[in-house]
């Protein structure tokens, strides 16, 4: 009896591995709470979030969530910051725009209907920005277009990851007596579990772009690449070094580029 308990609740039982993740998601969801607590800094804590999420479905799922969770944000911190900050701002002057198109009417009706179209592509983009960045490196603007991409990649993909995005929130706002709940899930467990799953969806369209990887998730890289992955100042010099290659480069690449680049850029 007590060998088939010990077999049951074993991190290699199905059970075991189960409640690993279920553990690392919650780890990660408490981290992201924390790091994303200042407002400003909620990109690159949103970005170090799919970077455990990817970091645990791309291995066997025995990670150390701390550990992956500063990397993800230590790493993409000048790029999460600047692409939220960019998302806060237009997401403000666009509400402006919308209240006085309200308050106006008339022609400014169809002005507003142009604002929230903008703002539904924006928040696309958004959900979709992030799980990039934490798997490729590339300059930003090659991430937004790269997460577009796969957005009108697969349409019900896209359809099904901005449900689970967007609807929750809406539900959180719309009863006020059930706030207090959905804030204790948020804190919990929501943005990890929304994590989850949207890196369960995305990582099988990331996967023909991503190195190879060994048991535990981790890289396995030629000389070259573990220069430029390394978790050093040096590795760090070399990853800006190629972002900045790419951005002085000096024609239009093609779509078959593009994928061989994220190719060897990978998560």
């Amino acid at each position: 009896m007590n060998e088939i308990i010990t077999s049951f609740i074993s991190n290699e039982s199905p059970f075991g591995k189960f409640m690993t993740r279920v553990g690392i998601v919650i780890v990660a969801n408490l981290l992201f709470v924390l790091f994303s607590f200042p407002v400003i800094t909620a990109g690159p804590a949103f970005v170090a979030l799919y970077h455990v999420m990817f970091k645990t479905l791309r291995g066997d799922g025995v990670i150390n969530p701390f550990k992956q969770y500063w990397i993800g944000f230590k790493t993409n911190f000048k790029q999460g910051m600047i692409a939220w900050l960019i998302v806060l701002a237009l997401v403000l002057f666009g509400y402006m725009d919308l209240r006085i198109c309200n308050h106006l009417g008339g022609l400014f009706d169809l002005v507003g209907k142009v604002i929230i179209a903008f703002g539904i592509i924006l928040a696309i983009l958004t959900i979709y920005l992030f799980p990039t960045m934490a798997a490729f490196a590339d300059t930003l603007p090659h991430l937004l277009r790269n997460g577009f991409y796969f957005a009108i990649k697969k349409p019900f993909k896209l359809l099904v990851i901005a449900f689970f995005n967007l609807f929750p929130m809406y539900l959180t706002y719309s009863d006020p007596q059930t706030m207090p709940l959905y804030a204790f899930c948020w804190v919990f467990f929501g943005f990890g579990a929304i994590a989850l799953l949207g890196a369960v969806l995305l990582l099988p369209e990331f996967k023909p772009y991503l190195p190879l990887v060994d048991a535990c998730g981790d890289f396995i890289l030629d000389p070259e690449d573990e220069a430029l992955w390394a978790d050093t100042p040096e590795g760090e010099a070399a990853r800006e070094e190629a972002q900045k290659n790419a951005a002085s480069s000096g024609h239009e690449k093609t779509e078959e580029e593009i994928l061989e680049e994220m190719l060897k850029l990978g998560m």
